[in-house]
């Protein structure tokens, strides 16, 4: 009876023991599914910040393409608009062309000291000095300037002389 007693209280202690090495495994593994379950929930609201950074992204991303379509339609609408002056000024107001009586008058091997620029492109070179340089727009007339065109847009409004200096004009700002 004493060596069944003395078996039994070691077959105690062993399970005792393993009982123990049982439950400290058992702590082990539940604080680990608890990092794990942290772990998760980070995951799930990083997931969840992405997807709402998605959703924005895409809404931008339809935005941005959007604004590129109507982007790509004013320029379109832009080159229409410049080739429509464009050919109304080359049609309505031409470079002025050397009569048969003045040729005569000079010697025929005689070029035109400064070629004339069309009434299109001083246009284009004050809307550039505007734009460029809206601080300092007043552009310098030179000879290449035909002075019936400067005068047709002093007297329309379209552009303004200089209050200093009568030889400059600029664009009237018609864009403020």
């Amino acid at each position: 009876l004493q060596k069944v007693k003395n078996d039994l209280e070691m077959v105690l202690s062993i399970v005792q023991s393993k009982n123990k090495k049982i439950e400290e495994d058992l702590k082990r593994e539940q604080q680990w599914h608890e990092e794990q379950e942290q772990i998760l929930d980070a995951l799930n609201g990083i997931e969840e910040e992405m997807k709402k950074q998605v959703v924005r992204f895409s809404e931008k991303s339809r935005e941005f393409q959007e604004l590129k379509n109507e982007m790509l339609k004013l320029r379109a609408y832009k080159e229409e608009l410049v080739n429509a002056l464009s050919e109304f000024l080359e049609e309505h107001f031409p470079l002025p062309q050397k009569s048969g009586s003045a040729k005569k008058k000079k010697n025929s091997s005689e070029e035109p000291a400064v070629q004339l620029i069309t009434l299109h492109e001083i246009l284009e070179i004050l809307i550039k000095k505007l734009m460029s340089t809206p601080h300092e727009p007043y552009l310098t007339i030179n000879d290449s300037f035909w002075p019936p065109y400067i005068e047709l847009l002093l007297r329309y409004g379209i552009a303004l002389r200089h209050p200093e200096d009568p030889n400059r004009i600029r664009l009237e700002a018609f864009h403020q």
